[in-house]
This record gives C-alpha cells, sequence and structure tokens, in this order.
C-alpha cells in the first residue's frame, strides 16, 4: 500500500528523536506566549533552556480537558484571532466544549496528517470516497475531506443522516471507500438489508476508514463480514488536531502515530510517571508544531501501550495499540473495574446477539450496584417469538459477561430495531448513580 510521505513516515529513530527534540525546544519557548503556560511552567520552576534532550519532556507540566474547558473559548490560543482560520468545537456533552483553532499553516499541517491517514488505508486518486463522518463543528467530516482530497480521491461530502440515501449515492456513484463511525456502518448494513439490498453485491466499496467511537475487534469482524470490506482504525482528538493523529496500516498491528507532529508518551494516570515501550498507561499528546492552539503533554485518559520497532509495511513511525478503555470511561461496578469495551466483546462473542446494545448503571438507594445491558437479538428469534430459545440466549449472554468481566449483570434481551441508530457517536453507557444520594 502507498506511503503519503516516506521521508517522515520510514524516518530512522536516530533522525525522527533529532526532529522531535528540535520542534520540542522551539514548542516550548513558543507556548510562552500563552500565559496559562507561562504560569504552569513557573509553577513547575521549568524554563525552555533547560530541555537538552527528550528525556527532560517529563520536566513539563501536564495539560488537562479540565484545562482547555477553563480557558474556553480562547484562553489558550497562541495567536490573535486575526491569524486562526477555522475553529472547530467538541460536543460539551459533559460541559463546555472543547475548541480546536487552526491557522493556515495547521490546516495545511492536518491536510498533510490526513493523506497520510487515508494513505495507509490504500486510498489513492482512483478512488471515489464517500464520507459519511459528520460535518461541522464535529473535526471528522472536514478533517476526512482534507485528506481524500489531499491525495485526490473523488470525494462525496455526504456527512451522517439520511441512510437511504447515503446507500443510493455509494451505489451510483461507484463508491470503493467508506469513511465513517463504526456503529454507523453497521446500521447502513442493517439499512441494506431491511430494503433486499445485497450489500457486498452490488455495492464496490472495498475500504473503511472507522473511529470517533471505541470499537472492538469483534466489532471489525462484524462490519467486515456485513459489508465486504477491509475495516481501518484510527484515532484523532480535537485538541490535537482532529483526525489524522494515528491510521491503521495493511499490518492491523496497531495504529502509527505522527509523532513527528505529535509527540507521544504513556504514562502512569496514577503517578504521572513516564512508562516504557510495551507498557500499559494513559496516552500524552505534545503538539510539536501547532500555531493556533498548541498543548503541551495533553492527557488524553485513553489507555494504551506504545511500540517502537518497525513495522512491517515499511514505517517507522511508533504504533499505539488499539485504545483499551478511557480512564474517565472506567466503570466501577461493585467495586471492579469495568471497561464498556469489554462488554461489547463480551456481546459480540454470543451468537445471536446483534451489535446494537446500551449499558445502564444505577443504584437505587441503599443497595449495590446494578448494571443492566440491553441488546438487541436476531431477527430469527422474533419471528415467530421463541421464549425458550430467548431465554437460553439470555443465560449465554449473562455467563459470557460475567466471564469477562468478573461481575454479574444483567441481559434484557430487546427486539429488532428497538435501540436507537446513531448517525454520530453512539452513546453506550446511561450512568444513573449520580441521581441518588451516596
Amino acid at each position: 500500500m502507498p506511503i503519503w510521505n516516506p521521508q517522515a513516515e520510514t524516518m530512522s529513530r536516530d533522525e525522527m528523536s533529532q526532529l522531535q527534540l528540535q520542534r520540542l525546544r522551539q514548542i516550548a519557548e513558543y507556548v510562552q506566549r500563552v500565559p496559562f503556560y507561562k504560569k504552569a511552567f513557573a509553577e513547575k520552576g521549568v524554563n525552555p533552556a533547560d530541555i537538552k534532550s527528550l528525556e527532560d519532556l517529563s520536566k513539563l507540566p501536564f495539560t488537562t480537558k479540565q484545562d482547555l474547558r477553563d480557558q474556553y473559548p480562547f484562553g489558550l490560543f497562541a495567536t490573535s484571532t486575526d491569524e486562526v482560520v477555522r475553529i472547530h468545537a467538541s460536543s460539551g456533552t459533559t460541559g463546555k466544549p472543547t475548541v480546536g483553532a487552526y491557522t493556515r499553516n495547521d490546516i495545511k499541517l492536518w491536510a498533510e496528517v490526513m493523506a497520510r491517514t487515508v494513505s495507509a488505508a490504500s486510498v489513492t486518486a482512483r478512488d471515489v470516497a464517500h464520507n459519511a463522518y459528520g460535518y461541522g463543528l464535529f473535526t471528522g467530516g472536514l478533517g476526512f475531506h482534507l485528506g481524500f482530497e489531499t491525495v485526490g480521491a473523488t470525494t462525496t461530502p455526504m456527512s451522517g443522516g439520511l441512510t437511504q440515501r447515503q446507500l443510493m449515492l455509494m451505489e451510483d456513484f461507484g463508491a470503493t471507500v467508506l469513511g465513517c463511525t463504526p456503529s454507523y456502518s453497521i446500521a447502513m448494513a442493517e439499512e441494506a438489508e431491511n430494503s433486499g439490498i445485497d450489500f457486498k453485491k452490488r455495492m464496490k466499496l472495498r475500504v473503511g476508514i472507522f473511529g470517533a467511537e471505541p470499537w472492538t475487534e469483534e466489532m471489525r469482524r462484524e462490519i467486515e463480514s456485513r459489508l465486504g470490506i477491509e475495516a481501518f482504525d484510527i484515532y484523532g482528538l480535537t485538541e490535537i488536531i482532529g483526525p489524522g493523529v494515528s491510521v491503521e496500516c495493511e499490518s492491523h498491528t496497531g495504529l502509527h502515530i505522527n509523532e513527528d507532529y505529535f509527540l507521544p508518551e504513556v504514562i502512569d494516570p496514577d503517578t504521572g510517571e513516564t512508562l516504557a515501550y510495551g507498557q500499559e498507561g494513559e496516552l500524552v499528546f505534545t503538539t510539536l508544531t501547532k500555531e493556533a492552539q498548541p498543548v503541551i503533554r495533553y492527557r488524553t485518559r485513553d489507555r494504551t501501550i506504545l511500540h517502537g520497532d518497525k513495522c512491517a509495511c515499511g514505517r517507522t513511525l511508533v504504533r499505539m495499540e488499539k485504545v483499551r478503555g478511557r480512564t474517565d470511561d472506567m466503570l466501577i461496578i461493585r467495586g471492579v473495574n469495568v471497561f464498556p469495551s469489554l462488554i461489547e466483546s463480551a456481546l459480540l462473542n454470543v451468537e445471536g446477539l446483534e451489535p446494537y446494545y446500551q449499558i445502564f448503571v444505577d443504584r437505587p438507594k441503599d443497595q449495590l450496584d446494578k448494571l443492566e445491558i440491553q441488546v438487541e437479538a436476531n431477527r430469527k428469534y422474533f419471528e415467530p417469538v421463541d421464549m425458550d430459545k430467548l431465554e437460553a440466549l439470555q443465560k449465554r449472554a449473562e455467563h459470557m459477561l460475567l466471564d469477562t468481566l468478573g461481575v454479574s449483570a444483567e441481559v434484557k434481551l430487546m427486539g429488532p430495531g428497538s435501540i436507537e441508530r446513531s448517525i454520530g457517536k453512539a452513546v453506550r453507557v446511561v450512568d444513573k448513580r449520580n441521581l441518588y444520594k451516596q
């Protein structure tokens, strides 16, 4: 598969380290123009001149999502708004939105890393790309648009929703590449099945690039089976650039990080200590060249492992494993740590269950935590309704969850179409425990 920028993506480790150190020194000096960082550096007792090696990165202050919210909207800008040509923002469902700002050079950077991203998934100028990521404040749609157009692919800026129309345009335009959230790709496959459309025969799709929400290897197999494509995982976040931070190659042995622009670390989430390759911890990024809104040691809350060995694809860029969960998404159920991704893995390993589910956590007054999973059962259990088979399926699911999680959960089987389909990020967890006094 093509490598968009071989000079950067196959650079030797020594060359990469030298480039990163040079850029780290520059960005540490550059952010002194931001009052927040000037104060944070002073409180840590560190000066940009103190950076002599990449190991000195650990001396610099962390940045958290709360810091970004506290500085909302423009407190972390390192340029005037006259130089900012675009602003994106996260959904802000749990507070103030997280702002992402871009100068013209930042947009060029984004186009470069997105070209690398789609190229890693084998997209070229010969492809027709159907972009069903949401356009607007969300970075997905316009980020992928930049990448597809930069490599020369014919791009359909569809955005999300109107699934029947999506299917029609994918077929009529001869789309070979699909970009959307993994949950929406399954919704597309289901809509095609319900409409009597043979997705594999009538569509020319060969590749899908999926991100913006956590998804498991079990979900990958489901997508590839139902859509007849090769599925690639991507990783990005508004605070760093949007999509374009990392992507899988054809080897599917981790996601290559564009580390010449985004310097990665994995730290112990409790102590802040930097961990070595091969150790699981919290992913942290420092933007090395961002102009409008650079960030120093941003704590993503995503848990992963970094690997520094050369990949079979020829790229030497550090690889991150698929995110194993978020420290702030982790559920503590009766003293047991539970990641939603583990629940998805367990459910999709039970034959007869569909990949549509929601997790409900409750704590009725003076009672222990209650974990309920609502998940759709295959249509065959309802045509006609077979209570014995449904009960057996429910027990299999509950046993699988107990074995996987180490904590019991109540499974409620739902009929086809019962759980709302998402055109963007799926809402998987509803935690009701804050409704009760602790």
